[in-house]
């Protein structure tokens, strides 16, 4: 039997549809039953509960995307790369509606700028696609990262897995509904 390359779950939403949040189960399911299953889910709402599920399963190969972003082609299919080759991608708006949610937490010791940073860390960004929306220097990048780092209580080690610890922090703050 050959692997899956990346699942690609939707979310339906309206009165025909028995469970609302059946492509983020099923998505769940994939990725327990196939670990490190790259996964990518396509919705019209955040899900703050299963979206935290989703990022806490694993740290590699996942993606929420709202549907309106499946209409910018290029970008879409930029992000079905990114998650299939072991990246994570969130949509802005949900990194935006996850931090409205947010109570006090680690990340309040964070300046505007690391928050910055962070939320666009989350949105699966390279240091150079930073510096590049922020309008600063890669090295200016990479200190507030490692300013991050350090507040988020995140040990020296493989940057990579610092990266999506931080990322995971910075969702895991905003309240479950």
């Amino acid at each position: 039997m050959s692997r899956a390359e990346v699942c690609l779950g939707r979310v339906r939403r309206g009165l025909r549809v028995r469970v609302r949040d059946e492509g983020l189960r099923a998505a769940l399911e994939a990725r327990e039953r196939i670990p490190g299953l790259p996964v990518l889910v396509l919705s019209q709402y955040v899900e703050e509960s299963y979206a935290g599920e989703l990022l806490g399963g694993g740290t590699s190969g996942i993606g929420y995307l709202l549907k309106d972003r499946v209409g910018r082609v290029e970008e879409f299919l930029d992000t079905l790369e990114r998650v299939a080759a072991g990246g994570t991608a969130l949509d802005p708006e949900v990194v935006a509606e996850l931090l409205s949610r947010r109570r006090e937490s680690p990340l309040d010791s964070l300046t505007p700028r690391e928050r910055e940073v962070l939320g666009l860390m989350a949105e699966g960004h390279d240091n150079a696609t930073i510096a590049g929306t922020l309008v600063v220097t890669e090295r200016a990048v990479h200190k507030h990262i490692g300013n991050v780092f350090l507040k988020l209580g995140l040990p020296p080690g493989d940057s990579g897995h610092r990266r999506v610890l931080a990322v995971l922090a910075y969702l895991a703050h905003a309240p479950q509904v």
